[in-house]
């Protein structure tokens, strides 16, 4: 641009005219902080119409509860992984959105923690309907800081890919969330470790996922090209395979629950077992209490707080799940149990 004109290069030019609309991919190892930022999206003064499409990998869904509430559309994928089982799910609510095209600016998926985010990205192109009408802006990776390098280290059985891996590969931009739980050094090793996976992805440095939407929204970063250049096979349909030793125990139990058994079963259970359990969270049911109790793990870390108000005649309801390796569900179903101030008739299998 010269002397005040308005020119725009051949690049900004094809921006302005694609009106397409922008989809951003959050993806991310579980309790990176995926949802978090996704409340972020939702109840910052943007002035934005988001549509929101979840997928959860356990078996009992709670990031619908864990999402805030928010006047935007918000869709549920909970019986399988994005980016295999319920791909055709992800088609099919795409479409459904497109028909009532005028109630959203932007849609913005969330990927289970477990997924590849590669054949989430195939979809934008190899549907002819999709592709015409949505653009994929950017695939939007958050790094948990703290346990990043565990599992980027992980030896996986041949021929099952490194979900770690294949998320920090594919980022166009990468929040590198939960920096203040490692100190400087490490967060340089974190950081070289990054770059050693994708050399040209931005870094956001953040806690709590906080970062400015406009680095990462509408922010026109993913480039198919760039992508067959260095993967000329991404448009092959092709098999994966998850970690089959990873799964998800899922409780829903009514009652209250004593608050001292429940916090030393917890305690025991992620001191004991912490490193083989990736992700555990829940919405409880606190004996006495008149709010929800809300937790949130990662391995050995283990984070609450109280949620929102129990309405007057409400189930008292407890959801939680457990993702990780080799977790035995009976142990889990009945040390649960054994805190609830009244034992249920028959505890979920």
């Amino acid at each position: 641009m010269t002397d005040g004109a308005t020119d725009l290069t051949e690049t900004e030019t094809d921006t302005a005219i694609d009106t397409r609309v922008p989809v951003t991919v959050l993806t991310g190892f579980l309790g990176s902080g995926k949802t978090t930022l996704l409340n972020r999206i939702l109840t910052e003064q943007h002035g934005l119409k988001i549509a929101v499409i979840e997928n959860e990998f356990g078996e009992v869904g709670i990031d619908d509860a864990l999402v805030l509430d928010a006047e935007e559309e918000i869709f549920e994928m909970n019986n399988g992984c994005i980016c295999c089982t319920v791909r055709g799910d992800l088609i099919r609510i795409l479409g459904a959105l497109m028909r009532r095209r005028e109630r959203f600016d932007r849609i913005v998926i969330e990927t289970t923690g477990l997924a590849d985010p590669a054949p989430v990205a195939q979809t934008f192109f190899m549907d002819d309907e999709i592709a015409s009408q949505l653009r994929l802006d950017a695939i939007v990776t958050l790094v948990d800081a703290a346990h990043i390098r565990t599992h980027l280290d992980e030896v996986k059985p041949e021929g099952v890919e490194n979900e770690a891996v294949e998320q920090i590969a594919f980022a166009d931009r990468i929040v590198l969330n939960k920096t203040d739980l490692v100190d400087h050094q490490q967060l340089a090793e974190v950081i070289a470790r990054i770059r050693s996976v994708n050399a040209l992805a931005d870094i956001l440095p953040a806690q709590n996922a906080a970062v400015e939407l406009p680095e990462i929204l509408d922010v026109h970063a993913f480039d198919l090209d760039r992508v067959l250049e260095a993967d000329p096979q991404f448009l092959t349909d092709t098999e994966h395979q998850h970690d089959t030793t990873v799964t998800s125990v899922g409780i829903d139990l009514e009652g209250e629950l004593d608050e001292d058994q429940l916090n030393t079963w917890l305690g025991t259970l992620l001191r004991e077992k912490g490193a083989d359990i990736f992700r555990s969270k829940g919405i409880l049911a606190l004996e006495g209490a008149e709010r929800q109790y809300v937790f949130q793990g990662v391995h050995m870390l283990l984070d609450g707080e109280m949620g929102r108000q129990w309405e007057a005649g409400e189930p008292r309801r407890n959801r939680l799940v457990f993702i990780g390796r080799n977790l035995d569900r009976e142990e889990l179903n009945a040390g649960f149990a054994a805190c609830l101030t009244a034992i249920p008739a028959a505890v979920n299998a």
